[in-house]
């Protein structure tokens, strides 16, 4: 067969160009670029390998009072100098730190979350998204596609919560981790939705409470119902703050048994993590305990149309990996709103990744 016989329609050569109008030269340079580009891009796993190993030993703190070279930091951290600076020239790279002429590391702007006890810090949600729990399904991609189930539970034997509650450790590492990822989000939510002057509002699978504490902040004339595992409240965060004191309460339970009664329903980052048809029942019973006139505030990305990068695209493969839930579309949250009894009435974009897509009783 000859070279030219030897290819699909869209690429065979006519008058010394393909049909699109490029040389054979154009063409094979393109090529090289797009593989170039790809090899570029399946390295691109290294990055957060190395924000985990650093977050790990906790080189940010250590760059809090200004630079130091590696072998400092190695003799601070108790690791070995040469691979740190190795790990160190790579996060450099992105701006987490900076390098100076004298080899010296600094922390920059961007890595400032990296750093214990600071506000905000994501050291414990980096630390989460990279753990071994996250990484190794992620890599199990293509179990996914050929299967169509998650790949956790047949790397870890169980369903992600059923092990996330196993032991103390991987509790911690999950609702630690997901507290510093929400932490940043909640006073941005909280401001950008006009809440009810009176009522109670339920946060349902709130976690420790950050949300809620920013909610009844905002909103002194809330009442607010803090709703999770008994495992998860005992870290909650509300008491410790007196402006809220007396103005909420912690009740345990399930959340696919039933829901707390009440005229606002949170659901932040709750309906991704489950298929439709437990969205569905959880929904129902939201809207069961609902108030006349209440409304259900599911919190999560809402996936746009188009090729524009969105968190929403990331997080969503996750969940394929790990969960059985996936992140949705506008469209999406109306048909599960509607199979359980409500109705989606707006989408309010905030000032986060998240936005608030507000339902009402249909």
């Amino acid at each position: 067969m000859r070279q030219d016989e030897d290819r699909t329609a869209g690429d065979r050569v006519e008058d010394g160009r393909t049909v699109d109008g490029r040389t054979e030269a154009e063409r094979e340079d393109a090529l090289r670029r797009s593989a170039a580009f790809l090899i570029d891009e399946a390295l691109g796993f290294l990055f957060p390998a190395a924000l985990r190993a650093a977050a790990d030993v906790g080189v940010a703190d250590h760059l809090a009072d200004g630079p130091r070279t590696p072998a400092e930091l190695a003799a601070a951290t108790g690791t070995d100098a040469r691979n740190l600076h190795r790990v160190l020239r790579l996060l450099a790279t992105r701006g987490v730190v900076t390098e100076d002429g004298q080899g010296r590391f600094a922390l920059a702007e961007a890595g400032q979350a990296l750093r214990t006890g600071v506000p905000y810090s994501a050291r414990a949600a980096v630390r989460m998204l990279t753990d071994i729990t996250m990484w190794r399904p992620a890599g199990e991609l293509t179990h996914c596609l050929t299967e169509g189930t998650t790949a956790f539970e047949n790397l870890f034997g169980m369903p992600f919560f059923d092990h996330f509650a196993k032991d103390e450790r991987t509790a911690d590492v999950f609702h630690v981790g997901m507290a510093a990822m929400s932490d940043p989000e909640n006073a941005p939510i909280a401001a950008a939705y006009a809440f009810p002057s009176t009522g109670t509002v339920v946060d349902v699978g709130g976690g420790h409470g950050g949300l809620l504490l920013e909610v009844l902040r905002r909103n002194p004339g809330l009442q607010g119902v803090l709703y999770d595992h008994g495992h998860v409240l005992a870290g909650h965060v509300l008491g410790a703050h007196e402006e809220v004191a007396g103005r909420w309460s912690p009740e345990e339970g399930d959340f696919f048994a039933s829901v707390p009664s009440g005229d606002v329903h949170l659901l932040k980052r709750i309906t991704h993590d489950w298929d439709d048809d437990e969205c569905v029942t959880l929904l129902a019973h939201c809207r069961r305990a609902l108030r006349p006139g209440g409304r259900v505030l599911v919190l999560d990305a809402v996936v746009p149309s188009g090729n524009a990068p969105h968190q929403a695209k990331a997080l969503d493969l996750m969940m394929m990996a790990s969960l059985t839930g996936r992140e949705r579309t506008e469209a999406d949250f109306a048909e599960l709103f509607a199979r359980a009894g409500l109705r989606l009435s707006r989408v309010i974009p905030t000032p986060t990744v998240l936005s608030v897509v507000e339902a009402v009783a249909a």
